[in-house]
């Protein structure tokens, strides 16, 4: 195989691995999303350990905006580690193609050596002449000056090849540089996001070895919020328990079966469609607030701070900016509004079968009996003396208690 053929065989195998290409194409644009989402996230954890402070040196709402900075901050970490793993790729690949042009042009040259070196040995116009003079016959003639053209035409393509390969190469030796200083330029990102990392860390330990000297009013906050729990609770509970029967009654005033389970919502075709639907978006649902991050999530678990107190969350804490909306994830009817101590104004909206819950409400801006859209605005979030914005947010499925963190869709 010739230089030439090597070459085009070389370009047609650059060109093999097009859905490789593709997919990692696909995957740098994956990241350039994800550091815009990572930095958006940074911008409002920022604002909100702002106002948290503005209040008092020392809060759970502070050290959850911090915890979720520092989540943030190992996205951020780990989003570099990934674009330098796709560069390094990149530098792999562009080293074996310049290794590859490299050899090629070497061969190249060596074969455009050997041709002018037999061209030396008829370089004159006599040797050219005795060459051309020497044949048996006319054909043979005609064969050799034929030869001596193709032969210059060789030279020829032989040159402008070389001039083809050097052009490359020196482009793939650009981009190799390129992407070294690129690397190099991530590298220090790193190590600084890194050094950011650990002041965070520092910061979250100052405001846990303050919040320890807090001990005893945390326990009463502790206290008074199950409290508050209890009672939300019973509330979610009697209302969906209500919604059970009135749907039952109005079923039987129609003259339809109600031989269904007494724990369910019995429901007319249009509420069994808005049901079949909050279900088939799970995993996809508005947030009940534009902007803001999950502070406590749903279950058991430790507190952040009292050693050996275990706190249950029947939904999730969302953390947000002051004077935020809340608003509905999904259309709906709104079920009920009305008022917990320690959760302030609440809003329950049904959906079908389901049931999405809205506490810690400052203010509320629906009525029971109204019909709602997804993101319709329902209220403002409340502000705790702590400069804490945070909803409690709880979704339900007659009168099972479900993981709201699964219906959302994900941040």
């Amino acid at each position: 195989m010739n230089a030439l053929y090597r070459f085009t065989f070389f370009l047609l195998i650059l060109c093999l691995p097009l859905a490789a290409q593709a997919q990692k194409k696909k995957s740098k644009a994956q990241l350039e999303k994800e550091k815009k989402e990572n930095l958006s996230r940074i911008k409002e954890a920022n604002r909100i350990l702002q106002q948290t402070k503005k209040k008092k040196e020392a809060s759970i709402g502070q050290l959850n905006a911090i915890k979720e900075k520092i989540t943030v901050q190992k996205g951020v970490i780990s989003n570099i580690s990934r674009e330098i793993n796709y560069i390094e790729s990149d530098v792999r690949e562009t080293e074996g193609i310049v290794g590859a042009l490299q050899n090629d042009l070497d061969k190249l040259k060596a074969e455009y050596a050997t041709m002018v070196y037999a061209a030396s040995k008829t370089a004159n116009s006599y040797n050219k002449l005795m060459f051309l003079f020497a044949s048996d016959n006319f054909n043979q003639l005609v064969r050799r000056m034929r030869y001596l053209q193709q032969y210059s035409e060789a030279r020829k393509k032989q040159v402008e090849q070389i001039n083809k390969v050097q052009t490359v190469l020196s482009g793939q030796l650009a981009v190799l540089e390129s992407k070294r200083r690129q690397k190099q330029n991530l590298l220090g990102k790193q190590v600084a996001e890194s050094r950011n990392l650990q002041t965070l860390r520092q910061q979250q330990d100052s405001v846990i070895t303050n919040l320890t000297k807090q001990e005893t009013s945390l326990k009463q906050e502790v206290a008074a919020r199950q409290e508050s729990v209890r009672k939300l609770d019973k509330l979610i509970a009697d209302m969906v328990r209500e919604e059970i029967e009135r749907a039952a009654r109005a079923a039987r005033a129609a003259g339809k079966a109600t031989s269904g389970s007494s724990s369910k919502v019995t429901l007319t075709p249009e509420a069994a469609l808005i049901s079949s639907s909050f279900a088939g978006n799970k995993g996809r649902l508005a947030w009940p607030v534009e902007r803001g991050f999950i502070s406590q999530s749903f279950g058991r678990h430790n507190h952040p701070v009292l050693k050996g107190v275990v706190v249950e969350n029947h939904g999730v804490d969302i953390q947000t900016s002051q004077g935020a909306s809340a608003r509905a994830i999904f259309e709906g009817t709104v079920l009920t509004v009305a008022s917990v101590p320690g959760m302030n104004n609440i809003v329950m909206v049904q959906h079908g079968e389901y049931f999405t819950v809205y506490a810690k409400l400052k203010s509320v801006t629906v009525k029971a009996g109204q019909t709602i859209k997804m993101k319709d605005p329902i209220g403002t979030v409340y502000t705790d003396s702590d400069g804490t914005t945070e909803l409690q947010f709880q979704v339900w499925k007659n009168q099972q208690n479900l993981n709201p963190a699964g219906w959302i869709a994900p941040k």
